[in-house]
């Protein structure tokens, strides 16, 4: 299907045309972190910035998350340049309780918070600046355009609606700033890694402001005949209509292309090893998978008065993927791999728009923060697959795992899936934060959502409709016994429709969860360290996972239940000394089930155990130049890898290096070492025949210059 980017390349265009005439300046702010270290810098990689964050935007109060009654673990724009994070991918192992679930061959991103992945198909509940962003197909985040990534740990439909209890990620956007600022960035690496990014900003006049972000990156791979090629625009204006109101445009436009790779394989016994980590099974002539994603949001915010703003947003979304691709089917004893071919082109349309009022009021001598929204989407997925498995006849189109031969004759995929969903929906949301006390916070919430969806089955003629509707609430406790110390609770539900069809064509009832959470935080007095340590308690009904019957698909287990302690901690404990640590302990398994996923059973890619530590120290040199060095471990307990079998993938644990070296003000270089000690490992499965390998020891370097 056609890509159309008419709307975003006049955008880019205009950006790039205003950026030439904006002031070069080097720009810096105050750091957090201790008066005697230099400042941050608006743009590029950041300079002795904050592990912690006081608050979380997609939390919609003003409440600080020390007051908050939920866990949220925020990785700031530091902690992602500590970690040398490119993409989403980089972050995972550093979140307590975020595990890796099947990432569809390297196509997108699909996680799970505390252990509940969403549909495998658009992944959990992820947010674009408060906007849902993953329904459809999306390639890898990438993080040129992005500023932190907030972990909003627990149920999030009393405001978001259709989401996970576990929790939901909300991606915020680099925003145009009033001072000029310019940063290039080039790295290069290990398995022919190139990559060149800019970051743009600074006023066009008093009252409009631009950002434009963009990186082009192109890599091999570890895997033989695998490579990926992305490239990321992400253009920005913040525009002063007035001096209470203010109209902002964010968008994005990524393309990512890579072939469709379904790892490597285990025998029929779960024996891990019997082929190299790098070693490609599927067909290099059916050439790359491509993904496009384009993106637009407008917000315009206004105060009326010290205490009331409104907010009303729009955002459109589409998203595509198309290519063929070979995926193994079955392993027979003698080494021979069975393999089917399909081709895909799947589109989605997305359109959301949001209207807010939120303002502060007393009523009988107690505080409130209100919030009050209505929201209206209307989302449509248009999926066609073509499919032939010619190898569960005769053989034809299979591959020896020990000495593969590529470049056969390859069958034609006929029809297989062709299918037009159409989702609608309306909701409003209340929420109020309510100061007690001085020691006491009551948070409470409720969402209405009454959806319609209907999926059609272009083959057979027939539409299926659900109209699953739902009232999602929410209520949190926080009790505040010192300036330091939280004690909390909250309760709340969810609720997500499910896209997509069963092997028998039918579609799926909507997840339907309830979650408990205890907790406490602790937060240093100079409010540069903070801690969360909580124990939650979560149900779910109706959840999707890997169809071990029919591969490709998915069924709906009756009940799952997830339990567990999780433990956060981040921040700047010294002078030069910032660290980040989690660990999480993990109790997932089907409450419910059937004959397809037994009671019992655990959840796919779930780890009982996870948890990591990165520290960085950053010191001066006699001269001035200023350096930092420090260190990465993880650790990931061992998952089973493919439902309904004791099939599992082994624990690892992984190390990493990061360094950068301030030359002067304006250069700075970076070193950064992935799995230091090059260990084999597996990073999820959805099959015995579909691992996916962890990277060996990887190199990258980098140069970052600011003009």
């Amino acid at each position: 299907m056609t890509f159309r980017p008419h709307l975003i390349s006049l955008a880019i265009a205009s950006l790039a045309s205003l950026a030439s005439l904006a002031a070069v300046a080097h720009a810096q702010t105050t750091t957090v972190a201790d008066a005697t270290l230099p400042a941050v810098e608006v743009v590029g990689r950041t300079a002795s910035g904050a592990y912690h964050a006081g608050d979380a935007s997609g939390a919609k109060t003003e409440l600080r998350l020390r007051e908050l009654p939920q866990s949220v673990r925020v990785m700031t724009r530091q902690a992602l340049d500590d970690l040398g994070a490119v993409k989403l991918d980089d972050v995972l192992d550093y979140v307590g309780g975020v595990s890796r679930q099947n990432n569809f061959g390297g196509l997108w991103d699909n996680i799970a918070v505390r252990a509940l992945a969403g549909n495998e198909n658009t992944g959990m509940a992820t947010l674009l600046n408060g906007f849902s962003s993953n329904r459809g197909f999306n390639a890898p985040r990438d993080l040129a355009g992005v500023e932190r990534i907030e972990f909003l740990k627990g149920p999030a439909a009393a405001l978001y609606g259709s989401s996970e209890p576990g929790g939901t990620l909300n991606i915020v956007s680099k925003r145009p700033l009033w001072q000029a600022g310019h940063a290039l960035e080039v790295y290069a690496g290990s398995f022919n890694l190139k990559r060149a990014a800019l970051d743009s900003t600074g006023p066009i006049s008093d009252a409009l402001a631009y950002r434009l972000n963009v990186a082009i990156e192109d890599r091999d791979s570890f895997r033989d005949h695998v490579n990926a090629r992305r490239e990321v625009v992400a253009p920005a204006l913040s525009w002063k209509l007035g001096a209470d109101t203010t109209l902002d445009y964010v968008g994005e436009w990524v393309r990512h292309r890579t072939p469709l790779d379904r790892g490597v394989v285990a025998t029929a016994d779960g024996h891990l090893g019997v082929i190299p980590r790098e070693r490609f099974l599927g067909e290099p002539a059916d050439g790359d998978v491509t993904v496009d994603n384009r993106t637009h949001q407008l917000m315009l915010s206004h105060d009326w008065n010290d205490d009331w703003r409104s907010r009303v947003g729009l955002s459109w979304r589409e998203t595509s993927i198309n290519g063929f691709s070979t995926e193994p089917t079955a392993l027979q004893a003698n080494g021979t791999l069975t393999r089917q071919r399909r081709f895909r082109d799947y589109d989605s349309d997305d359109l959301a728009i949001q209207a807010e009022l939120q303002g502060r009021l007393r009523m009988g001598g107690v505080a409130h923060e209100l919030l009050l929204g209505v929201e209206a989407v209307r989302f449509d997925m248009d999926t066609v697959m073509l499919r032939v498995n010619p190898s569960a006849v005769n053989g034809f189109y299979a591959i020896n795992i020990h000495q593969p031969v590529y470049g056969g004759a390859q069958p034609t995929p006929v029809a297989n899936t062709d299918t037009l969903e159409h989702q609608r929906n309306h909701a409003v949301y209340l929420q109020d934060a309510i100061t007690l006390a001085p020691q006491w916070r009551l948070l409470a919430g409720v969402r209405v959502d009454n959806y319609r969806q209907t999926l059609l089955n272009r083959r057979t003629g027939l539409t299926t409709r659900q109209d699953p509707s739902a009232t999602s609430p929410r209520i949190g406790l926080s009790w505040l016994p010192s300036s330091q110390w939280t004690v909390y609770a909250s309760a709340g539900r969810s609720f997500r429709p499910n896209a997509g069809t069963d092997f028998g064509g039918n579609g799926f009832d909507p997840e339907r969860g309830r979650a408990l959470e205890l907790g406490t935080k602790w937060e240093s007095t100079d409010r540069l360290i903070g801690m969360t340590a909580a124990l939650f308690d979560i149900r779910k009904r109706n959840v999707l996972t890997a169809d071990p019957v029919n591969t490709g698909y998915s069924v709906a287990a009756g009940e799952v239940a997830s339990r567990g302690l999780e433990l956060d901690f981040a921040g700047q404990v010294s002078t030069h000394w910032r660290v980040n640590a989690s660990l999480v302990f993990n109790d997932v398994e089907v409450r419910r089930g059937d004959s397809a996923l037994p009671t019992g059973s655990r959840l796919l890619n779930v780890p009982k155990v996870n948890g990591s530590l990165l520290a960085v120290y950053e010191g001066a040199l006699d001269n001035g130049q200023r350096y930092g060095i420090g260190g990465g471990v993880t650790h990931v307990g061992a998952r089973i890898g493919q439902s309904a079998t004791s099939f599992e993938l082994p624990a690892y644990t992984t190390a990493k290096l990061v360094a950068h070296w301030r030359i002067s003000s304006t250069l700075r270089a970076t070193l950064d070492v992935d799995n230091l000690f090059d260990t084999t490992h597996y990073t999820s499965s959805y099959s015995r025949v579909w691992v996916t390998p962890g990277a060996p020891r990887t190199f990258t370097l980098g140069l970052q210059a600011k003009f």
